[in-house]
């Protein structure tokens, strides 16, 4: 199982001409089978993907008819361990919180890849690998 971090997602929706190849990349690995994600990503999506200083921002009808979408995949659930996780995380590697908590969920989750480009490309975090999935892109 691959975790797929919010910016993966925002892709998927970017009408930006620069973010043409990113987009169709993204799409592509929701298209694969083996993907999770966790609430906290779902959240993040639906406030930056509704937010109206947003170019190509959605309505809160649009931005809730993808989440359905990908609620076909697993979907991590946010826990009282994960953010204990998360906060031992935090401090073992020096990232912020947000990112551990991500980190964290998909450990949860049992993957062993995050595909971001919001985290260190190839960082591991103790068996769970950061993929920055635009690299070269």
């Amino acid at each position: 199982m691959r975790f797929v971090d919010t910016n993966v997602l925002l892709y998927v929706i970017s009408k930006a001409p620069e973010e043409t190849t990113r987009a169709e990349r993204a799409l592509q690995i929701l298209e694969a089978p083996d993907c999770a994600m966790s609430v906290q990503v779902l959240q993040e999506f639906y406030v930056q993907s509704t937010r109206s200083s947003r170019a190509d921002h959605l309505d809160h009808r649009q931005a809730v008819s993808l989440i359905e979408s990908w609620c076909r995949f697993p979907v991590q659930e946010l826990t009282v361990a994960i953010l204990h996780a998360a906060l031992s995380c935090k401090d073992r590697y020096q990232i912020g919180y947000w990112d551990a908590a991500i980190v964290e969920a998909a450990r949860a989750a049992g993957c062993r890849e995050v595909l971001s480009e919001e985290l260190q490309d190839g960082q591991d975090f103790g068996g769970v690998r950061v993929v920055n999935p635009f690299r070269g892109v």
